[in-house]
């Protein structure tokens, strides 16, 4: 099972530029509205654009969807390990828990 990072810990995390977060939603609701930085990447994807998108295997990932109820995240988050990423986390609660914080959104 993947690692659980929390929102504050995830926002410093962001505020130090030390992680790369990767919404698992993608298509529409990426370009709608995603957390500061993210890059796209749903599960059925992985495989061929992870190696472009997450070149260093070591780095700080953070994987998230839209709530504890999608499982996105966790598709994404597990694929990425059995790929040999060595650092991967999940924020569960996603990004409507994100955005009820009224913490930054940005669109495509």
């Amino acid at each position: 099972m993947t690692a659980l990072i929390s929102r504050d810990d995830l926002k410093a995390a962001i505020d130090a530029g030390a992680v790369t977060l990767v919404d698992a939603l993608g298509g529409e609701y990426y370009a709608k509205l995603h957390l500061p930085g993210a890059v796209a990447l749903v599960r059925d994807d992985v495989d061929a654009e992870a190696p472009t998108l997450l070149p260093d295997r070591d780095a700080a990932i953070v994987t998230y969807c839209s709530n504890p109820a999608c499982p996105n995240s966790g598709q994404v988050a597990d694929r990425l390990t059995a790929l040999g990423y060595t650092n991967v986390r999940k924020y569960r609660e996603g990004i409507e828990d994100w955005a009820d914080a009224g913490l930054p959104l940005e669109s495509a």
